[in-house]
């Protein structure tokens, strides 16, 4: 167990200084992948906690990474919207995206929610040793092995499902993708699932942005020019993540 529990520590403290690396990179705003690597490295850290949950300290940490999320969930769909409108040619249309985003990654950087999951990562080690020490973390391999095919078990049902909701699924994916590798010793993905499983993500992705642009053109009306395509992408989009999902199924469950 004591080895387990390393393992844990030492990606928590891992996940911290990419935190910590993506903060400064906002505050000094010359990356422009700072804000998508800061929530890919937030997602992971939620991987990393889910079959960790009813431990001390779990609830609050999963609390603050999902408020760090629900921050710049909207920053993101911004940037990746004007740059879409960028390679396209929409000069003008991508400026006027790229302005809203002035000081907003100084603003993350320097939020209050971001300031609480580092506090609360900061400490999380500390938990886990004392629960450690009191004898709470028996079983943890088998508790973390249920939580892992849990997963995959919801994916499976899902990609069953033959009225499955794509962006569950895609969500779903990425669960099951950030789980195995938190936990690679346990969930082992052979070289052909983990190339499904990122196709798949991929044309759910691009399908999910172009289903979301067009809800946006219903309230900006600069982006009627681009509606036309974006129906087209969007009915591409969902026969490209049909044939990924088969593919996968195959992959992961059939094979």
């Amino acid at each position: 167990m004591s080895e387990w529990v390393d393992k844990i520590v030492a990606n928590i403290v891992r996940l911290e200084v990419r935190l910590l690396a993506c903060q400064a990179r906002l505050q000094a705003e010359t990356d422009p992948e700072a804000l998508h690597d800061l929530r890919t490295t937030v997602r992971r850290l939620r991987s990393l906690l889910r079959p960790l949950r009813g431990l001390p300290g779990v609830v609050q940490l999963e609390m603050a990474a999902s408020q760090v999320g629900a921050l710049t969930t909207p920053l993101r769909d911004l940037e990746v919207l004007a740059a879409y409108l960028q390679q396209q040619g929409h000069a003008q249309l991508a400026e006027r995206r790229l302005s809203q985003l002035a000081g907003s990654y100084v603003a993350v950087a320097e939020s209050a929610q971001l300031a609480q999951l580092l506090m609360i990562l900061d400490v999380f080690p500390r938990f886990l040793r004392a629960a450690q020490r009191e004898g709470l973390l028996r079983g943890l391999r088998p508790r973390i092995e249920k939580v892992l095919e849990k997963q995959w078990q919801t994916l499976q049902k899902a990609l069953n499902d033959p009225g499955h909701d794509r962006h569950r699924v895609r969500l779903l994916i990425k669960r099951v993708r950030y789980a195995a590798e938190a936990y690679p010793e346990l969930d082992r993905l052979p070289p052909r699932v983990l190339v499904r499983l990122k196709e798949a993500q991929k044309a759910l992705g691009d399908w999910h942005d172009a289903w979301q642009w067009l809800l946006q053109a219903e309230q900006q009306p600069d982006l009627q020019p681009c509606v036309e395509g974006w129906r087209d992408t969007l009915a591409l989009g969902e026969q490209d993540a049909d044939r990924a999902l088969i593919k996968l199924s195959a992959a992961c469950f059939h094979s």
